[in-house]
């Protein structure tokens, strides 16, 4: 996996007028991103809670409930960028996230 790839992140909440978009210098970066807007999500759900928790299964409710997500990511070998579907941003998700809680753990 290209970490150090320019990452681009296209999200679409639910209507036309919801769609974003926001570039990163790595993928790692990116897929911290999609955590933090998850993250930003729950706050405004629940501003009481002064903790925010939640396990991957939450996570990849709230990708699957949006209208569109999806990653450009640079390759450099074409010098183009590649377009990545949600179930492989959950793929990288689940890497990213199994890694930084076994970093954690040790």
């Amino acid at each position: 996996m290209a970490q150090t790839a320019h990452t681009v992140l296209l999200v679409q909440a639910s209507g036309l007028d919801t769609r974003q978009y926001s570039d990163y210098d790595s993928l790692n970066d990116a897929l911290q991103g999609i955590c933090h807007m998850y993250e930003q999500h729950l706050k405004k759900m629940f501003p009481k809670d002064t903790e925010i928790q939640y396990d991957l299964s939450q996570l990849f409710e709230y990708i699957d409930a949006l209208t569109d997500l999806s990653l450009l990511v640079f390759k450099r070998a074409t010098h183009s960028y590649a377009p990545q579907t949600k179930e492989w941003i959950k793929e990288k998700l689940y890497m990213l996230l199994r890694t930084d809680t076994n970093k954690s753990d040790g």
